[in-house]
This record gives structure tokens, C-alpha cells and sequence, in this order.
């Protein structure tokens, strides 16, 4: 479980096929503190650290998560939003976020507003009922607030921290985005499914 606030970002420094699976190799100044097993936060979806060298480390994607999210797009060089699993004993500055990627927006608008940035993304149509006006969704993990929403877009506003300390500075029209929607709709929708 995470909280979708951004701890650090890391650099990928190299990707290989094995069979259906894509090995992610990331340099970043949280792998000194990471242990084999456990969960970090890739761009929004949950991947396990399998192997530790210094200041990178090893994870691995399987197919569905490469057929759902953007990974298989990344490359050397490209920076990635970590976040390591939460702790159940503070403050939960975002909102609840599994790292369970629900789909996958486009980048169509960006917007510099004298200080902060506009962003409108796409976004599934078949995930309508489970975006609403001043919710929370996680864009790329980034635990964010949704406004101005339609049948197949909304808007987000990043503040200059997040600009700075996050890969949304590189987003652009065009670019794929990992969407993960709130956890609490997707509970009730499903239930008034099965009524």
C-alpha cells in the first residue's frame, strides 16, 4: 500500500526481455535502504526489488503489468517515480494507493500557469464511474486532485515541488501515463455491480 507522494525518482540504467518479462535495472538514492522482497512503487505500479548492487537494484515486470501500464516503454536514461510501501504508524499525506494500475491515460495538454502547470490526460472510458470531480487519482504515482472532467478527460494542477521533485517535468502532449483510480469507488462500484 502507498500514499502516492513521490519519495525520490530513479534513473533506469538498463532493461532486458526474459521471456515475457521485462528486468528493470534503476539506479537511485534509496537503494542503500531497500531489502530483496520488497515493495517499491514503479511510475504508480507495485514491482518487487529482486537483486541489490550499491546504488541500483533489480525488478522485474510480467507480462499483465506490461500489457496494463507504460514499463514497457521505458528505456535507459528514463526517470522513474519511486515510492517505498507505507508505514502504518504516521501521517497519509496522499491518498491510499495499491500500485494495482487500473489502465493507461495520454498527455494532451500542458499548460504553464505563472508558477504551477496545468495537465489534461485521457483516460479509459470503461474507469467513468470511478473518477469524480475533486477526487484523488494516481498518475504515474503521484497521488493527485481531478477537476474539470469529462466522458474521457480530466485536468490535474502540479504545484512547483511535484513540477521538481517528480518525472511529471517531462511529460509533454503524446506521453503514456499509468492511471490507478481511488481504491474507496472502486469498492462501490463493485458493490452496486453485485446488488
Amino acid at each position: 500500500m502507498f500514499t502516492g507522494i513521490i519519495e525520490t525518482t530513479g534513473e533506469v540504467i538498463s532493461t532486458r526481455k526474459d521471456g515475457g518479462n521485462l528486468i528493470i535495472n534503476i539506479k537511485s538514492s534509496i537503494a542503500g535502504e531497500l531489502k530483496i522482497d520488497q515493495s517499491v512503487s514503479h511510475n504508480g505500479v507495485c514491482l518487487t526489488v529482486t537483486n541489490i548492487q550499491g546504488d541500483t537494484y533489480e525488478t522485474v515486470a510480467v507480462a499483465e503489468t506490461l500489457q496494463k501500464t507504460n514499463l514497457s516503454l521505458l528505456v535507459p536514461g528514463a526517470r522513474v517515480n519511486l515510492e517505498r510501501a507505507m508505514v502504518f504508524n504516521g501521517r497519509i499525506d496522499g491518498h491510499l494507493v495499491q500500485g494495482h494500475v487500473d489502465g493507461t491515460g495520454t498527455c494532451v495538454a500542458r499548460e504553464e500557469q505563472n508558477g504551477s502547470w496545468l495537465y489534461r490526460f485521457t483516460y479509459p472510458t470503461a474507469n467513468a464511474g470511478l473518477i469524480v470531480e475533486k477526487g484523488s487519482i494516481c498518475m504515474n504515482g503521484i497521488s493527485l486532485t481531478v477537476f474539470d472532467i469529462t466522458e474521457k478527460e480530466f485536468s490535474v494542477a502540479i504545484i512547483p515541488y511535484t513540477f521538481a521533485f517528480t518525472n511529471v517535468q517531462f511529460m509533454h502532449p503524446g506521453h503514456l501515463v499509468n492511471l490507478e483510480f481511488d481504491i474507496l469507488g472502486k469498492y462501490v462500484a463493485r458493490q452496486m455491480a453485485v446488488r
